[in-house]
C-alpha cells in the first residue's frame, strides 16, 4: 500500500446512545452520573449526559484500525478532549470521524483524526502513529 501524506482515510458516522453509555459504564467501570443523570449533568453545569471521553477516543481510533486492517500495526495515540459529545435521551449524540495522513516517515505514518459533534471538534491535537511497512 502506497500511503502519501494528505491522503484521507475512509471516515464514518455515528450515533452514540444512553444505552451504548450504559454498556461502556459497565465495561469501563466509569460509571459517574454525567453518564447517565441529566440532573447530575446540570449541577455541574453541563448541557446534559455527555459521553465518556475514552468512549469517543476508543471510537475515533476506529479510523485508522479499519484503514490499515491490523489494530497491532498503532504505535501510539494520543488526544486531548476538546468539548463533551452531548447524548440525547432520545436522538442520541451523533458524531463524525474522520482522518488524514499527516507525515510519512521510515515507514510510520502520522494521521491526524478529527471528531466532529453538534458542528464543533470534540477532539484536539488528535494524533496516531502507524507502521504502514
Amino acid at each position: 500500500m502506497t500511503i502519501t501524506v494528505g491522503a484521507e482515510l475512509p471516515g464514518f458516522t455515528t450515533v452514540f446512545t444512553r444505552a451504548d453509555l450504559v454498556r461502556y459504564a459497565g465495561a469501563s467501570t466509569d460509571f459517574n452520573p454525567i453518564h447517565w443523570s441529566d440532573t447530575m449533568a446540570a449541577a455541574l453545569g453541563l448541557p446534559g449526559v455527555v459521553a465518556h471521553g475514552m468512549l469517543t477516543m476508543g471510537t475515533a481510533l476506529r479510523v485508522v484500525t479499519d484503514w490499515i486492517g491490523d489494530p497491532g500495526r498503532v504505535l501510539s495515540y494520543s488526544v486531548r478532549f476538546t468539548k463533551p459529545v452531548v447524548v440525547d435521551e432520545v436522538t442520541g449524540g451523533e458524531v463524525t470521524f474522520s482522518g488524514v495522513v499527516t507525515a510519512v516517515t521510515d515507514g510510520i505514518a502520522t494521521v491526524t483524526l478529527e471528531a466532529v459533534h453538534a458542528d464543533t471538534k470534540v477532539l484536539g491535537a488528535a494524533t496516531v502513529e502507524v507502521a504502514v511497512d
